[in-house]
């Protein structure tokens, strides 16, 4: 019988779909933000449930924010066994208008961060000796581009699927299984307030782009965080025991088209 899904609410996007699923599972869940009212509200709301979770303030781009994450959750648990590698940031412009600032932004965010992550928390899993789960969120974008205005963050999201296949092989030897999950249109808050704030590419209706979006996708709606959620439950499982270096699709089958 499936549980009742988290509510999306202001705040909450895949993040907390996957950290809902996973401490509802029974994981001890330390959730990484540099929205630090925000992570502690979804702590508060999985606390509330019974289960286990701590919040901590980082930029995910910083090796010592990366660094003292990853000793915080050793000293609160005990050892690192799942990582799962969600920061992204995707302000749409096109090539014309984004300055390298902008281009180098976004591979810290979304690229630089997972190698970050990676290399720390997997020499705590070879260090302790048990193996572990590593799972990086990528993109249907790591796949085939969406729209126009994401060069730089399809060129991310597409370094993340190479970066997820290649520390695989690397990591396959001490027993560290590394997955990613590419998510299609997801509804999330986060994708919301992009869509209000960011501007109108010249020549483009915003609300059109959404329209050929959906009708692009077989389904004809936009995923659910949960449906994230419950996709990173199974690859951080003993389900996914023969898995590494595979990436699950999740769109609804908007790539069919």
């Amino acid at each position: 019988m499936k549980s009742t899904q988290p509510q999306n609410k202001p705040a909450k996007g895949i993040g907390y779909g996957i950290s809902y699923r996973l401490a509802e599972a029974g994981a001890k869940v330390l959730i990484a933000d540099t929205d630090m009212p925000a992570a502690e509200s979804a702590v508060g709301e999985l606390k509330d449930k019974g289960w286990s979770a701590e919040a901590i303030e980082i930029d995910v781009s910083s090796e010592g924010d990366v660094k003292r994450m990853l000793s915080s959750c050793s000293k609160l648990y005990g050892s690192v066994d799942i990582l799962v590698n969600n920061a992204g940031i995707y302000p749409s412009e096109p090539i014309a208008q984004m300055s390298a600032e902008d281009f180098e932004k976004v591979m810290h965010v979304n690229l630089r961060s997972v190698f970050l992550t990676t290399k720390y928390a997997s020499e705590l899993m070879k260090t302790a000796g048990k193996g572990g789960k590593i799972i990086n969120v990528t993109s249907i974008d790591a796949l085939h581009p969406s729209m126009v205005g994401l060069a730089h963050y399809d060129a991310s999201k597409h370094g993340v699927w190479g970066f997820t296949k290649n520390s695989a092989l690397e990591l396959a030897p001490y027993g560290i299984w590394v997955n990613a999950i590419a998510p299609g249109g997801i509804t999330t808050p986060g994708v919301a307030a992009v869509q209000q704030n960011q501007q109108p590419l010249a020549g483009i209706d915003p609300a059109k782009l959404v329209e050929a979006f959906l009708a692009k996708i077989p389904m004809r709606r936009m995923g659910e965080a949960d449906e994230i959620g419950t996709v990173a439950l199974f690859l951080a499982s003993d389900l996914a025991s023969y898995m590494t270096g595979s990436q699950i699709v999740v769109d609804g089958g908007a790539l069919l088209n």
